[in-house]
Parts: structure tokens; C-alpha cells; sequence
């Protein structure tokens, strides 16, 4: 069942006949501010979420150094209800620049984006490392169609679902949230991956 804002903004799921109504909002920020806008919902206790990886800044100055930064620029993961973020959108100046996704493919038009439950802790498995174990990806360094879909059975990222594809001339695990965002494992040997059914 679709449900729809003040605004006309569609839901892609009505959850509020569940035990909780909150879900996974991917949502953009503006200029960068994503990491005061963690701070904020932080302090308000509103569960979130940004992927972070250690870059190397001033590179080519005489003080080089290493500073864990957010992996995907302008991007955060908001879980909560459509209504309180709305909310506090309108009333906190710190949260105003938090802006809404929309899914280009859903059937009904100005659909929010929303991620499932599983495919976000699936997501946050791999995305919350912050070492070489993992890579964030662009749309360049993935080459040709995705191969099997698998689980890991094994080691740290045990239970870990993804799908097989070639990444920089080698074959990865890579964990998707379609339209959002894609990370790799660097290794994963071979003996602990099972084929499973692709996800509907």
C-alpha cells in the first residue's frame, strides 16, 4: 500500500501496522555538511548511517596524512519515520539540507526511496570496514554484467550476501543497494562463497 506526505511524496511501503514504522531512508546533503548533520541526529538519537574510508589528504605537501572521511560524498542513511524527518527538516536548521531520494523506479510518481531492513544490514556489514578490505565503488570500475549471486560462509563477513563482479580486472563480492550506492570486498577466497537464489 502506497501513503503519501502533505506534499504529495509517496512512500514506497505503508509501515505503520508493523511493530515499527521507522525504515532506511537514503537521503542527500548539501555541500558536504553530512558528518554536523550525523552530529545532530546523533544528539537527538536518530539512528543513521554514513560510510566512511580513510583517504590521503595534503598528498603533496610536506605533512601528507591519512583522515577517515565519508566514502560517498553527500550521502546518509536516516533510519526513522517520513513524518518526524519531515518534521525536524522544517523546525532544525542543522537538518534542513537533508533532502529526500526519489525512485526512479517505482510505478507511482515522486516515490521516496527506501531500503529494506536486510539490505541495509547487509549493506552495513561490508560499508561500516574502514580499511583496504573493502572499496566504494563508481559506475566506472565495474566492467560487463553481474555474475552469481552468493553468500559468504566464512570468516569476517559471514552471512554476507552480494553478487560476483568484475572490479579492477578481478572478480569481487560486491553488495548493491541499486541507485544508491555499491561496495566491494577485496578478497574473499573462493571455497567460502555459496551460489544462492538472486533476491526478488
Amino acid at each position: 500500500m502506497m501513503i503519501a506526505d502533505k506534499e504529495g511524496i509517496s512512500l514506497v511501503h505503508d509501515t505503520t501496522m508493523c511493530g515499527d514504522p521507522k525504515v532506511w531512508f537514503p537521503m542527500r546533503v548539501t555541500y558536504s555538511r553530512e558528518l554536523k548533520i550525523k552530529a545532530e541526529l546523533d544528539r537527538l538519537k536518530i539512528e543513521n548511517f554514513i560510510p566512511m574510508t580513510y583517504k590521503l589528504l595534503d598528498a603533496d605537501t610536506e605533512r601528507p596524512h591519512r583522515e577517515l572521511v565519508p566514502a560517498i560524498n553527500n550521502l546518509i542513511f536516516v533510519h526513522s519515520t517520513q513524518e518526524r524527518i519531515s518534521y525536524l527538516k522544517q523546525r532544525n536548521k542543522v537538518l534542513e539540507p537533508l533532502r529526500y531520494i526519489l525512485d526512479q523506479t517505482a510505478q507511482e510518481a515522486h516515490t521516496i526511496m527506501t531500503v529494506k531492513d536486510r539490505d541495509m544490514g547487509n549493506f552495513m556489514r561490508v560499508a561500516s570496514m574502514t580499511d583496504d578490505s573493502v572499496m566504494f565503488l563508481d559506475d566506472e570500475c565495474v566492467i560487463g554484467k553481474e555474475g552469481k549471486h552468493v553468500q559468504i560462509m566464512g570468516g569476517i563477513f559471514e552471512g554476507v550476501e552480494g553478487v560476483i563482479r568484475r572490479v579492477k580486472r578481478c572478480k569481487r563480492v560486491v553488495v548493491e543497494l541499486e541507485g544508491i550506492a555499491s561496495v566491494a570486498i577485496a578478497y574473499v577466497p573462493a571455497a567460502l562463497l555459496k551460489e544462492i537464489k538472486r533476491k526478488q
